[in-house]
């Protein structure tokens, strides 16, 4: 009775200390990176983007014609009617158009993976605010990666995201001034 007493015990202790199931870390080495490949892992996304584009065109056209009839007669010492006649038409055209645009961002954001396709890779999505005095800078980006782009250090450059959507909104009293009033914006809709 002792001894079934003494198992019973230790089989009761034992699932209360219940050792770590091998099975959740199989696929996570002790000699390689932590890096994010499941779904809620953390990966910091590098956001440097340069954008530039330029545009200049040129147009010159021109078109001219001319239509003209003489007519002069002279008999003895005596001038006949003396009949003349021009037309002249003439077009010409010239444009000129120069578009320019550059633009550049920086950012470091966390981002979370949502999601896992069958490939193997990450949906990844993630935002941040920033609050001072009022005003509010909102950044998202998403977006999927590649498990070989991510770095060693957890981290991947927005460049290497395929499909990103990288989003800098604003919010607050600057961005409410910039922004047409509700009487403009009817004007403009209605001309």
């Amino acid at each position: 009775m002792k001894k079934i007493a003494i198992i019973f015990l230790f089989v009761a202790c034992g699932s209360f200390l219940a050792g770590q199931d091998m099975r959740q870390n199989y696929n996570r080495s002790i000699f390689s990176d932590q890096k994010a490949n499941r779904i809620g892992d953390a990966v910091t996304i590098l956001v440097i983007e340069t954008s530039s584009a330029s545009n200049d065109s040129k147009t010159e056209t021109s078109r001219a014609s001319d239509i003209s009839l003489a007519s002069s007669g002279k008999t003895g010492s005596t001038s006949l009617l003396d009949v003349g006649a021009s037309v002249g038409t003439g077009n010409s055209f010239k444009g000129a158009g120069l578009s320019e645009t550059k633009g550049s961002v920086r950012a470091k954001i966390s981002a979370r993976v949502d999601s896992l396709f069958a490939n193997g890779d990450l949906w990844i999505s993630g935002n941040r605010t920033i609050s001072i005095n009022g005003e509010d800078q909102i950044v998202s980006i998403s977006g999927i990666v590649r498990p070989s782009d991510i770095q060693a250090d957890n981290s991947v450059y927005s460049y290497s995201i395929s499909d990103a959507v990288i989003v800098f909104k604003g919010k607050g009293m600057t961005n409410d001034n910039q922004s047409p009033g509700w009487l403009t914006k009817l004007f403009h809709w209605i001309f």
